[in-house]
C-alpha cells in the first residue's frame, strides 16, 4: 500500500516519524482533539476508565499516555497510575497538567488527608518494550496509541505481559465502520476536514492527514479483537462508537 504522508513510515523509521509528529503537534494536541471530535473524545475516554474498573490502591498503566487524559482520570479513581509515552514533548504537557490538577485539588481540599489521591507517574519509554515486570498491573489502557506503533501486535502482547491475571486491557482508537457508506463519509472527513482543522488551528495539515494514512495500515477494532482472542484473552468484546468510527476493544487476562 502506497504511503503518502510525511509522518508515516513503515518499519524501522516508524518510531522516529511518530516522535516528529507529536513534537510538532504537542502544544495544540488537546485543543485539536476537542475540535475534531466535537468534544466527544472526553466521553469515550471516560468509558475506557469505566471499563478499566480500577479500584483505590490498585495499579494501572496507561500506555502511549500522550498529554495524560486517561492517566489523570484513572488516578481520580484512586489508582496508583503510571503513564508511559515515547514523546518527551507530550510527556512535558502531561506532567504540567498533573501538577496543575494536584495544585487545584490541594487548594480545594477535595479529599480528606487520609485519602489524598496520588498523581500519576509519567515515564518516557517504548510501548513495544515496556520497562515493567510480568504481572504488574490491575488494568492496562491505551488511547489512540496502538495504531502508532511499528508493531501494534507487539504492543498488545506487552500490555498483556505486564497485566496481572484478571486485569482488564482496554484499547481506544479510530475505527473502520462496518457500513460501507458511513465508512466512505467518515474517511472523507479524515481526508479533508481533519487536516483543514489541523492547518487552521495547529498550522500543520500533514500531522492530521496522518490519521487517515495510519488507519489505512491498521486493522482497527476487528483486527485487534481477533488478536486478543488469539492471545487467549477472555471476555473479548468490541464497543463501536459513532457507528464504528471510533471503537473500544476490551479483554481480560485469564486468571
Amino acid at each position: 500500500m502506497a504511503v503518502s504522508n510525511v509522518f508515516y513510515a513503515p518499519g524501522e523509521q516508524r518510531a522516529a516519524k511518530v516522535n516528529d509528529l507529536f513534537a510538532a503537534i504537542a502544544r495544540h494536541y488537546d485543543l485539536l482533539n476537542d475540535l475534531q471530535s466535537f468534544g466527544l473524545h472526553r466521553r469515550w475516554k471516560q468509558r475506557v476508565v469505566e471499563l478499566a474498573a480500577i479500584r483505590p490502591g490498585q495499579l494501572a498503566l496507561d500506555v502511549c499516555c500522550g498529554t495524560g487524559d486517561l492517566a489523570l482520570a484513572l488516578a481520580q479513581r484512586g489508582a496508583e497510575v503510571t503513564g508511559l509515552d515515547f514523546s518527551p514533548a507530550m510527556l512535558e504537557i502531561a506532567k504540567a497538567r498533573s501538577r496543575k490538577s494536584e495544585a487545584r485539588s490541594q487548594k480545594a481540599e477535595v479529599c480528606p488527608p487520609s485519602s489524598v489521591l496520588r498523581p500519576p507517574v509519567f515515564l518516557q519509554g517504548d510501548a513495544q518494550q515496556l520497562p515493567f515486570p510480568d504481572n504488574s498491573f490491575d488494568a492496562v489502557t491505551v488511547g489512540y496509541g496502538l495504531r502508532n506503533l511499528a508493531s501494534w501486535e507487539t504492543g498488545l502482547r506487552e500490555m498483556l505481559r505486564v497485566a496481572r491475571p484478571g486485569a482488564r486491557l482496554v484499547v481506544l482508537d479510530f475505527g473502520k465502520p462496518p457500513n460501507a457508506l458511513w465508512r466512505a463519509i467518515y474517511f472523507t472527513h479524515l481526508k479533508i476536514s481533519v487536516p483543514l482543522i489541523g492547518r487552521l488551528f495547529g498550522g500543520n495539515a500533514d500531522a492530521y492527514a496522518y490519521i487517515l494514512e495510519s488507519l489505512k495500515h491498521y486493522p482497527a477494532q476487528e483486527g485487534v479483537a481477533a488478536k486478543m482472542r488469539e492471545l487467549k484473552l477472555s471476555n473479548v468484546r468490541v464497543i463501536n462508537l459513532l457507528g464504528g468510527a471510533m471503537a473500544i476493544n476490551y479483554g481480560e487476562k485469564p486468571e
